[in-house]
This record gives C-alpha cells, structure tokens and sequence, in this order.
C-alpha cells in the first residue's frame, strides 16, 4: 500500500497514516524499509512526489550521507528516466543471472524432486489401475458368489437346505 504525504504550502509535510507532520528523513527511512510513498501538493492535489524524493538526494548530498556517486547523477540527469530504468534492467539481469546459477546448482535437488513426481505419477496409475480391476471383476462376479471368490456365505444355508430337502 503506498503511504500518503501531504504538502502543504508552508512545505510542511503530514503522513496521512499517522495523523502527524514528518521531515524528509521520516520519509526517506520509510523509503528505505521498502514503503512506497506518495507525495501530493495539499492545495492543488498535483503530485509532487519526485520533486520531493529529488529533495531528500539534495538534503542527503548536502550532509555528505548520499549513496549516489557523481557519474550516476550525471547520468540520472543526462538520460532522466532511461537511465532509471536501464539501471533497473541491469539489476534485474544480474538477479536472474544469479538465481539461475543458484538452481544449477541444487542439481541433485532437482533430480530429487523429478523422481518424487515420477512416483507420485506412477502411484497414481497404480490407484487407477486397481479401482479398473476391482470394477471389472465386479462385473464378471457370477450372481451368488463375492468377487472374491467362492459363495456368498448367505448363500449356503440355502443350498443346504435345498440338499437336505431332495436327500429325503
């Protein structure tokens, strides 16, 4: 969720958040815990978030504490947005580079999880593969008898009975 700052014209700054004024070294913390903000003009409603980010790199320079070297904001200056995103691009190549190999690397990992979903695939069409013989023979059980073979056992007294009835 990205955090509302509002400008007023007195350059005041209030974090709708916490219902309270901040200075550029809140938000710039805030930014570096990984919170988006978004800074808007109080009156106009304009955004005004860059030319405040671009404040906290100024404020920061000013006291010696900026992570920018000088080519870097030449080049921000120079390309403007490219260079942003070109820097983003490159981050984001060396990331994917480094997961890839990171993969490679857990070979026997992945092996082990390729022969767990071959199993699993195989114990499912051994599941399958039953549940048919046990509907086939199901199907082929005469009348009177389980499909386990032999008679049912409610079956016997009858015929038992039967016997006795034509032995007499």
């Amino acid at each position: 969720m990205t955090r509302l700052i509002k400008r007023y014209g007195s350059r005041k700054l209030y974090d709708t958040e916490e219902s309270r004024y901040v200075l550029l070294e809140d938000i710039a913390a805030w930014i570096r815990q990984g919170q988006q903000i978004r800074v808007v003009d109080n009156k106009t409603t304009e955004d005004v978030t860059a030319q405040t980010l671009v404040q906290i790199i100024s404020e920061e320079g000013r006291r010696g504490t900026h992570s920018f070297s000088n080519d870097v904001l030449h080049d921000l200056i120079r390309f403007g947005q490219d260079a942003v995103s070109s820097g983003v691009q490159r981050i984001q190549e060396g990331v994917d580079k480094f997961v890839q190999a990171s993969l490679d690397r857990l070979a026997p990992v992945r092996k082990a999880r390729d022969e767990v979903n071959l199993l699993r695939t195989r114990l499912e069409e051994l599941e399958l593969s039953l549940m048919e013989m046990e509907a086939q023979k199901a199907k082929k059980t005469p009348p009177g008898f389980s499909k386990w073979g032999g008679e049912k056992p409610a079956a016997r007294p009858r015929k038992a009975a039967a016997a006795r009835t034509r032995d007499k």
